[in-house]
């Protein structure tokens, strides 16, 4: 299985909270204004799923899912 990262947007987020519900490992939020933090950019293959349905979910598109080579 190839190796992927995680990207986020910070600009692009609207805080909605649903990549920390989907994957609170990989991901929070800023206290002061809900702004998405990258915890984990480097996941491991047994939360591809739950970041990979986190970036689905997004309602900004803030998060992306980058294929290693």
């Amino acid at each position: 299985m190839p190796g992927y990262r995680v990207e986020v947007d910070a600009t692009r987020c609207i805080g909605s909270g649903q990549c920390v519900a989907r994957a609170p490992e990989v991901f929070d939020q800023r206290e002061e204004d809900g702004i998405v933090v990258l915890l984990l950019a480097d996941p491991g293959p047994a939360r591809r799923e739950a970041v990979a349905k986190a970036a689905l979910l997004c309602p900004a598109q803030a998060i992306s899912v980058v294929e290693a080579p």
